[in-house]
Protein backbone atom coordinates (compact mmCIF):
# COMPACT_ATOMS: atom_id res chain seq x y z
CA UNK A 1 0.00 0.00 0.00
CA UNK A 2 1.46 3.37 -0.96
CA UNK A 3 1.06 6.47 1.14
CA UNK A 4 0.38 9.74 -0.61
CA UNK A 5 1.77 12.95 0.81
CA UNK A 6 -0.84 15.58 1.45
CA UNK A 7 0.15 18.86 -0.13
CA UNK A 8 -1.34 21.99 1.39
CA UNK A 9 -1.07 25.21 -0.56
CA UNK A 10 0.35 28.06 1.47
CA UNK A 11 -2.04 30.86 2.36
CA UNK A 12 0.88 33.15 3.23
CA UNK A 13 1.78 35.50 0.39
CA UNK A 14 5.44 36.39 0.00
CA UNK A 15 5.94 40.09 -0.72
CA UNK A 16 9.03 40.47 -2.89
CA UNK A 17 8.99 44.19 -3.74
CA UNK A 18 7.63 47.56 -2.73
CA UNK A 19 5.28 47.36 -5.71
CA UNK A 20 3.79 44.05 -4.61
CA UNK A 21 3.41 45.46 -1.06
CA UNK A 22 1.49 48.44 -2.40
CA UNK A 23 -0.65 46.17 -4.58
CA UNK A 24 -1.65 43.77 -1.79
CA UNK A 25 -2.29 46.52 0.76
CA UNK A 26 -4.40 48.48 -1.76
CA UNK A 27 -6.39 45.38 -2.76
CA UNK A 28 -6.97 44.39 0.86
CA UNK A 29 -8.10 47.93 1.70
CA UNK A 30 -10.47 48.03 -1.29
CA UNK A 31 -11.99 44.68 -0.31
CA UNK A 32 -12.15 45.36 3.43
CA UNK A 33 -9.76 42.50 4.10
CA UNK A 34 -7.67 42.73 7.31
CA UNK A 35 -3.92 42.03 6.97
CA UNK A 36 -1.29 40.40 9.18
CA UNK A 37 2.35 40.79 8.15
CA UNK A 38 5.36 38.78 9.30
CA UNK A 39 8.59 40.73 8.86
CA UNK A 40 11.39 38.17 8.89
CA UNK A 41 14.98 37.48 7.94
CA UNK A 42 16.44 34.15 6.82
CA UNK A 43 19.47 34.64 9.09
CA UNK A 44 17.26 35.13 12.17
CA UNK A 45 16.47 31.79 13.81
CA UNK A 46 13.43 33.03 15.75
CA UNK A 47 12.05 34.42 12.46
CA UNK A 48 12.42 31.15 10.60
CA UNK A 49 11.09 29.21 13.59
CA UNK A 50 7.87 31.25 13.38
CA UNK A 51 7.20 30.38 9.71
CA UNK A 52 5.22 27.14 10.33
CA UNK A 53 3.22 28.82 13.09
CA UNK A 54 2.42 31.76 10.79
CA UNK A 55 1.30 29.29 8.09
CA UNK A 56 -1.03 27.64 10.61
CA UNK A 57 -2.52 31.00 11.60
CA UNK A 58 -3.19 31.71 7.92
CA UNK A 59 -5.13 28.46 7.66
CA UNK A 60 -7.09 29.24 10.81
CA UNK A 61 -8.06 32.83 9.95
CA UNK A 62 -8.99 32.53 6.29
CA UNK A 63 -10.72 35.91 6.12
CA UNK A 64 -7.39 37.65 6.87
CA UNK A 65 -4.65 38.22 4.31
CA UNK A 66 -1.29 36.95 5.64
CA UNK A 67 1.84 38.49 4.12
CA UNK A 68 5.48 37.60 4.68
CA UNK A 69 8.34 40.00 4.00
CA UNK A 70 12.07 39.32 4.10
CA UNK A 71 13.48 42.58 5.46
CA UNK A 72 16.72 42.10 3.52
CA UNK A 73 14.85 41.78 0.20
CA UNK A 74 12.27 44.54 0.71
CA UNK A 75 14.15 47.08 2.81
CA UNK A 76 11.97 50.03 1.81
CA UNK A 77 8.81 48.50 3.26
CA UNK A 78 10.60 47.41 6.43
CA UNK A 79 11.91 50.94 6.85
CA UNK A 80 8.53 52.53 6.10
CA UNK A 81 6.86 50.30 8.71
CA UNK A 82 9.68 51.07 11.20
CA UNK A 83 10.77 47.46 11.60
CA UNK A 84 13.87 47.37 13.77
CA UNK A 85 13.93 43.74 15.00
CA UNK A 86 12.87 40.35 13.71
CA UNK A 87 10.53 38.76 13.84
CA UNK A 88 8.00 41.57 13.88
CA UNK A 89 4.29 41.19 13.22
CA UNK A 90 1.92 43.97 12.26
CA UNK A 91 -1.84 43.95 12.00
CA UNK A 92 -3.48 46.32 9.53
CA UNK A 93 -7.03 47.35 8.78
CA UNK A 94 -8.00 49.68 5.93
CA UNK A 95 -4.32 50.19 5.10
CA UNK A 96 -3.58 51.47 8.61
CA UNK A 97 -1.40 49.93 11.31
CA UNK A 98 -3.56 48.65 14.17
CA UNK A 99 -1.08 46.67 16.26
CA UNK A 100 2.58 45.63 16.25
CA UNK A 101 4.34 42.82 18.08
CA UNK A 102 8.09 42.25 18.16
CA UNK A 103 9.55 38.85 18.99
CA UNK A 104 8.79 35.17 18.61
CA UNK A 105 5.96 34.75 21.10
CA UNK A 106 3.38 32.39 19.54
CA UNK A 107 0.87 32.65 22.40
CA UNK A 108 0.82 36.45 22.33
CA UNK A 109 0.67 36.57 18.52
CA UNK A 110 -2.29 34.17 18.47
CA UNK A 111 -4.03 36.15 21.23
CA UNK A 112 -3.62 39.44 19.37
CA UNK A 113 -4.66 38.04 16.01
CA UNK A 114 -7.69 36.38 17.61
CA UNK A 115 -8.70 39.69 19.19
CA UNK A 116 -8.02 41.50 15.90
CA UNK A 117 -10.09 38.98 13.94
CA UNK A 118 -13.04 39.31 16.27
CA UNK A 119 -12.86 43.12 16.39
CA UNK A 120 -12.67 43.47 12.62
CA UNK A 121 -15.99 44.45 11.06
CA UNK A 122 -15.23 42.11 8.17
CA UNK A 123 -15.17 39.17 10.59
CA UNK A 124 -18.87 38.80 9.83
CA UNK A 125 -18.32 39.12 6.10
CA UNK A 126 -20.49 37.56 3.46
CA UNK A 127 -19.31 34.56 1.49
CA UNK A 128 -18.70 36.81 -1.55
CA UNK A 129 -16.39 39.06 0.46
CA UNK A 130 -14.62 36.06 1.95
CA UNK A 131 -13.92 34.80 -1.55
CA UNK A 132 -12.39 38.16 -2.37
CA UNK A 133 -9.93 37.95 0.54
CA UNK A 134 -9.20 34.32 -0.29
CA UNK A 135 -8.53 35.31 -3.89
CA UNK A 136 -5.86 37.76 -2.74
CA UNK A 137 -3.99 34.78 -1.32
CA UNK A 138 -4.02 33.06 -4.72
CA UNK A 139 -2.51 35.91 -6.74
Amino acid sequence: MSRKAQVVQSRVVKVDSGESWNFFIAQAKNQGCPVVVHFRADWCRPSTAMNPFFEQLALTYQHILFLSIDVDEVKGVASKMEIKAMPSFILMRDGTLVDKLVGANPDEIKKRIDGFAHSTPSYTITRHEALSCENLNNI
